[in-house]
């Protein structure tokens, strides 16, 4: 309820280290988002949206060191990979101020008009306008790019839509230090600080979604938690676009000719996959296909020394920790499990890594083993031994949409020798948004061609939430014709007085420019 204390809490030892916040009701929430709407217009100015990007960018290097402790304080990550995280986020941020220069991403067409044709052709000129107030729910396992002055923040502030962020219980006080500079960077170019603001608290996360003048939401998270969030978007008197990733299991096969090639290299790059982050990246490896035969045998104990020489970690939350390892103990007491590197408690606080094996045969006997297909959240993945590429592919058949899919195979077959691989290919991509080739998932590139997305239930919607296309989530396109040319908007004026990308359409067959 409204005025419950928000604390930042150690992970590392469960303690309350203080109070930031308190959380938000509905007058609160209300309140948020009808500044962010009074906030709008200003975000209009394009020169001022992409000098807020940079000055936010440059504001978050500058606090580094401060961001960087308080983030490490709440989550346990470690200040080499948040000084890593906090790099890619104000990559981020200065990525889109560059989209927002480019101006392609208002995608803008111009047909001429044309009589000739049947029917006739009328002027049509088209492009790109933003939303509105867009939700933005931070995730958990990253304080800083998918949080407060994350890629969804940044993406849609960068379409011109102001922002209301629902800050992530297991890091408040990251949340608002970050958007303490977010704001700053506004007023600092002469733009209101409302164009971002927090708000905390599970309440006000429903509230927000259900608010009339909320236009689009992103989403990164449980699966339980985003189909309830989801579900009340689309519930709404007006539903709204909601841009959810909702988990994944990522999985990997490794064919016979790439286990014999090279077993020990493929079983140490997984263990460092599944246990990079602590095994909380949304991307991060949790089923494993491995030929049955020696050299999967050898990829397994390769595995199991790896992660055998791996210490301990600690968990954003105890909750997190509570469920993984309830998790971890359903799935190995499943008939034909086995726990060759059992993972668990290590400690008051901590977590070791380790693996599940499973015949391929035993999973695909009956729902008994539905659980092995879902996401367990932690250092821990399921290595299914297949016999032969039909049992590999009736696996592939059972599973779920995902982020990514990766593929473990031979030179000769990357090459594109006769084999499976070709087929492996297409098989996965029908199961992915991202398809990888002898690496692994782990460490999602920033850049154009990027897609982190993939089908139901890794995603609610066919968008990415990484990289420069991000920004068309909060988009609508407007098409107007036989507008006159004083009426039309800027930057669809015949002059092209902003200099913009544009595919023009002219008449009777001439070609575009």
């Amino acid at each position: 309820m409204a005025g419950t204390p928000v604390w930042s809490v150690d992970p590392r030892t469960g303690k309350q280290r203080a109070q930031v916040a308190v959380e938000a009701g509905s007058p609160e929430v209300d309140e948020a988002v009808r500044a962010a709407r009074a906030a709008r217009p200003a975000l209009a100015d394009r020169t001022a949206r992409i000098a807020f990007l940079r000055a936010a960018a440059d504001l978050l290097d500058a606090a580094a060191d401060q961001v960087v402790e308080a983030a490490d304080a709440e989550t346990a990550l470690g200040p080499a990979r948040l000084t890593g995280e906090l790099a890619r986020t104000t990559g981020q941020l200065r990525a889109f101020a560059d989209a927002v220069a480019d101006g392609g991403y208002l995608d803008i067409r111009i047909d001429r008009p044309d009589p000739s044709l049947t029917p006739p052709r009328p002027e049509l000129r088209r492009y790109k306008v933003p939303l509105g107030v867009v939700a933005v729910y931070a995730a958990s396992n990253f304080p800083l790019a998918f949080s407060v002055p994350g890629g969804d923040t940044a993406s849609a502030l960068a379409a011109g839509c102001p922002v209301v962020v629902k800050a992530h219980p297991d890091h408040p006080a990251t949340s608002e230090l970050c958007a303490s500079l977010l704001r700053r960077a506004a007023v600092a170019v002469g733009l209101p600080g409302e164009v971002v603001t927090v708000l905390h608290g599970f309440d006000a996360g429903l509230e927000l979604v259900r608010h009339p003048l909320v236009a689009a939401a992103g989403f990164t998270g449980s699966l339980r938690g985003g189909r309830a969030l989801f579900d009340a978007a689309a519930a709404r008197p007006v539903p709204i676009p909601f841009h959810g990733e909702l988990g994944s299991l990522n999985p990997v096969v490794v064919t016979p000719d790439a286990a014999a090639e090279r077993a020990e290299e493929i079983g140490a790059g997984l263990a460092g996959s599944v246990t990079l982050g602590v095994g909380q990246f949304c991307v991060k490896p949790g089923l494993v296909l491995v030929p049955e035969g020696a050299a999967g045998d050898r990829l397994t104990d390769s595995l199991a020394k790896a992660l055998g020489e791996t210490g301990p970690g600690v968990l954003l939350d105890h909750r997190m920790r509570d469920n993984f390892i309830a998790g971890v103990a359903e799935r190995a007491t499943l008939p034909g499990v086995t726990a060759p590197v059992t993972p668990g408690p290590a400690g008051e606080h901590t977590v070791g890594a380790g693996y599940l094996a499973v015949p391929a045969a035993s999973l695909l006997a009956g729902p008994a083993h539905e659980v092995l297909l879902e996401e367990c959240f932690g250092p821990v993945t399921v290595v299914v031994r297949y016999a032969d590429q039909e049992e590999a592919g009736a696996v592939l058949d059972r599973l779920p949409g995902n982020l990514s899919a990766t593929l473990q195979l031979s030179a000769a077959e990357a090459e594109g020798a006769p084999g499976p691989a070709a087929e492996l290919v297409s098989r996965v991509t029908a199961l992915a948004g991202r398809v990888v080739v002898n690496g692994w998932p782990t460490g999602v590139a920033v850049a154009p061609a990027q897609h982190h997305g993939g089908p139901y239930p890794a995603a609610t919607s066919h968008s990415t939430s990484v990289g420069a296309t991000a920004i068309e989530r909060w988009l609508r396109p407007v098409a107007y014709q036989s507008v006159p040319d004083p009426l039309l908007p800027a930057e669809l004026r015949e002059a092209n007085p902003l200099g913009l990308p544009r595919r023009v359409t002219e008449a009777a067959g001439r070609a575009g420019r």
